[in-house]
């Protein structure tokens, strides 16, 4: 089965499982990296990934079985940002249906706890002496694989609009971090901070495009626990090229919601010019490499 986000790295143009066999057959035969281990039924674990640049690439996952035989159970593309997003830390849970992992973080900035795809697995079993070990993790690089999106212009704002922001959204940090050690008067008073901000955005909407109030967003996206609509702005942007395929990549560097961090994108699935200023909005998968001690 064609992965949803494979063609956010590079690979578009698969359309039939005979040409994905294919691609997976070389991240397998001829990776990168590998990782060996025992799974959960006590098979050889192994996880094979190959770059198709120097932040991405396939991993593929899966067992030996008798005879040294390999049996891929599952593969996924994969997007390693560049720098850090939060330092918090981060509980790891396992997947019912397979081997992989995902991280929950408790990232203030957000106000929900923050779901990603760990794309680093082989540390987080490696750091596991044993499957019902509890793993913790911090550095959390966050990044984004994004199915396709749109760009929009910067809404206006000026010196002491930005000022004024700034000592609101510190003053909502302070009030978090005490709400969240059971300052119950944080609690309300964050409460109320809400309810004035949906009333006044209440009526602005009635005059105003809701794109022109809200600078950045970071919503769930569906039943799927990884995956957000993001609205937030470029800080940077570069360009690659996949070498296996020759389709163009967009790397995005974002701020949303106080939130650094990068995502790609298919240059045939983004519409508009990236410009560093300009907003992003799309739906993307979130993935995450965290740094366990």
């Amino acid at each position: 089965m064609i992965h949803f986000f494979l063609k956010s790295i590079g690979f578009r143009q698969i359309q039939k499982n005979e040409d994905l066999y294919e691609i997976l057959d070389e991240v397998v035969y001829h990776p990168d990296e590998r990782f060996m281990d025992r799974d959960s039924h006590g098979n050889d674990f192994a996880c094979f990934s190959k770059y198709v640049g120097n932040d991405m690439g396939i991993s593929v996952c899966g067992s030996f079985m008798e005879g040294n035989k390999f049996r891929m159970e599952y593969y996924y593309p994969f997007f390693i940002g560049s720098n850090v997003t939060t330092d918090e830390e981060v509980e790891i849970e396992h997947h019912v249906s397979n081997e992989s992992c995902y991280g929950i973080c408790d990232e203030l900035k957000m106000g929900i706890p923050l779901v990603f795809y760990i794309n680093n697995i082989q540390d987080i079993r490696s750091a596991a002496k044993s499957e019902e070990e509890s793993v913790f993790a911090g550095h959390t690089i966050i990044s984004g694989l994004a199915e396709k999106g749109k760009i929009l212009f910067p809404i206006m704002k000026n010196r002491e609009l930005s000022k004024i922001k700034q000592k609101s959204s510190d003053k909502r940090m302070n009030l978090m971090m005490q709400a969240r050690d059971g300052d119950r008067s944080a609690m309300e008073n964050l409460t109320l901070r809400d309810m004035d901000t949906y009333a006044a955005i209440s009526r602005r909407v009635v005059k105003e495009d809701i794109l022109s109030i809200v600078e950045s967003s970071i919503i769930p996206y569906g039943v799927e626990s990884d995956q957000y609509t993001v609205i937030g702005e470029i800080q940077k942007f570069r360009t690659m090229r996949n070498p296996a395929t020759g389709e163009d990549i967009y790397i995005l560097k974002l701020l949303c919601n106080g939130l650094i961090f990068d995502i790609c994108i298919n240059a045939l699935d983004l519409y508009g010019e990236p410009e560093v200023g300009r907003r992003f909005k799309g739906r993307i998968w979130m993935q995450g490499h965290v740094s366990v001690e």
